[in-house]
C-alpha cells in the first residue's frame, strides 16, 4: 500500500481536503487525550495555496496525510506543524515520508532557519531524530508571541502559561542548520535512549499535572529549585 501513496507539495487544487484534515486533527487529539492547537479549514487551505504544505493521497484521490510549514521570528524559525495521517494508513511508514518531504521543503524555502516542533508522541520524536532534530528546552524555541498564541485552543494552555511558556506537556525538538549532529547520530542516540525518553515523558506529564492542580488548589505554586542535570533541564523537571 505504501508504495502506491503519492506524497507531494500541496497546491490550491487540494483545498477540498482542508475540512477532512482539520476534522481528523481534532478527533485524533481527542482520542489521544492530548491538546492541540486548532487550525481552521481556511488556514489549512491558505498553506496549500502558498506552497507551504505537504499532502499524501492515493492515486484515486483518497486522502492519506498532511503537514504544513509555519514561519516565525522574521524567518529565524520554522515549524513543521499539524502532522496527521488518516487512521487506515497509520503504522504504514507514511508519516515518516511526509515529515521528510516537509523537512526538505522547509530547508529549500528557508535554508538558514532553525526547524522545530513540539510533540507529545514518542513516534514523532523518533521520526524527528531520524531527520537530525535534538530535544531542547523551550527557551531555545521562538519567542514570537503569535506562535505561542496558537496554543490557546489547546487543553493544556493553562499549564503552559502557568510555567511562563518554559514548559508544557509537549517535548521540544530542534534542527539548527548552523550547528547540528548528523541524522545518523541523532537517530542512534534516540534508539539507545528511547525507553528512557518514554519514561521521562510520562513522568514529566504526570508531574506537570500534579503541580498544576496543586497550584490551582493552593493559589500559588512552584516546582522547587536547585541544580539539575541537562537531561532534567530539557524535560523541565
Amino acid at each position: 500500500m505504501e508504495d502506491q501513496i503519492i506524497v507531494r507539495v500541496a497546491n490550491s487544487g487540494d483545498a477540498h481536503y482542508a475540512q477532512t484534515i482539520t476534522d481528523e486533527m481534532e478527533s485524533s487529539a481527542k482520542a489521544r487525550g492530548t491538546g492541540i492547537a486548532k487550525r481552521s479549514p481556511d488556514y489549512v487551505a491558505q498553506k496549500m495555496n502558498e506552497g507551504k504544505a505537504v499532502i499524501a493521497h492515493m492515486p484515486d484521490g483518497t486522502w492519506v496525510g498532511f503537514c504544513y510549514i509555519e514561519v516565525w521570528g522574521h524567518e529565524e524559525f520554522v515549524a513543521n506543524s499539524g502532522l496527521i495521517v488518516s487512521p487506515p494508513f497509520r503504522k504504514s511508514g507514511i508519516a515518516k515520508k511526509i515529515k521528510q518531504t516537509i523537512f526538505n521543503l522547509s530547508r529549500q524555502k528557508y535554508p538558514s532557519a532553525k526547524i522545530f516542533g513540539l510533540t507529545t508522541g514518542l513516534a514523532v520524536m523518533k521520526i524527528n531524530s531520524d531527520l537530525g532534530y535534538e530535544p531542547v528546552t523551550y527557551s531555545q524555541l521562538t519567542d514570537d508571541d503569535e506562535f505561542w498564541a496558537g496554543c490557546k485552543s489547546c487543553v493544556n494552555y493553562d499549564i503552559l502559561m502557568s510555567k511562563e511558556r518554559k514548559n508544557c506537556m509537549c517535548t521540544a525538538m530542534l534542527y539548527d542548520p548552523a550547528d547540528h549532529y548528523e541524522p545518523h547520530e541523532t537517530s542512534a542516540e534516540f534508539k539507545q535512549n528511547s525507553k528512557l525518553y518514554e519514561r521521562f515523558m510520562k513522568a514529566k506529564q504526570s508531574k506537570l499535572l500534579k503541580w498544576f492542580f496543586k497550584k490551582d488548589a493552593e493559589g500559588n505554586g512552584g516546582n522547587g529549585s536547585g541544580k539539575k542535570s541537562l537531561f532534567h533541564s530539557i524535560f523541565h523537571f
